[in-house]
């Protein structure tokens, strides 16, 4: 399985765990696609998820929420996802909650711990050689300009 596979199936988990119906959901006009349609119609939408009310939700994934989507979460607790791509409003709803899985989900996920590794020996070696010949010719360049060069 690949990276793709396991983000579509743990955002599948959390459709599971966490109802539409805990969304609030509030529409505005858009300034994206939809020709006359967008001084008309309500199809910007905006998707509220009170985070602290959730029962779902434990209190550390809460948490990692919290800190890996701050940008997104406001003072109260409350997750907020915008979408204004498509022209209807159901189909922007339906983009919203979708976002919302993926972003939940992915934040959810463990982080892999950086494996740290050694630069190997040649490589090291060849980068001081490549800086000492750099510096002799910086210094052979010293005392070479003449009284017509410009600064």
């Amino acid at each position: 399985m690949d990276g793709c596979e396991v983000g579509a199936r743990a955002a599948e988990l959390l459709r599971e765990r966490i109802p539409v119906e805990q969304f609030s959901f509030t529409f505005t006009r858009s300034s994206g696609p939809g020709g006359q349609n967008v001084n008309k119609v309500n199809t910007r939408v905006t998707l509220r998820f009170d985070l602290e009310a959730c029962s779902a939700l434990n209190d550390r994934e809460k948490h990692r929420i919290r800190s890996r989507l701050a940008s997104r979460v406001t003072r109260d607790g409350v997750l907020r996802i915008v979408a204004a791509r498509r022209r209807s409003q159901l189909a922007n709803r339906r983009a919203a909650s979708d976002r919302f899985y993926e972003l939940v989900a992915d934040a959810l996920r463990q982080q892999r711990t950086r494996k740290p590794t050694r630069v190997p020996g040649h490589v090291q070696r060849r980068r001081l050689e490549d800086k000492r010949r750099r510096s002799r010719i910086k210094a052979q360049r010293v005392g070479r300009r003449t009284d017509n060069s410009t600064d």
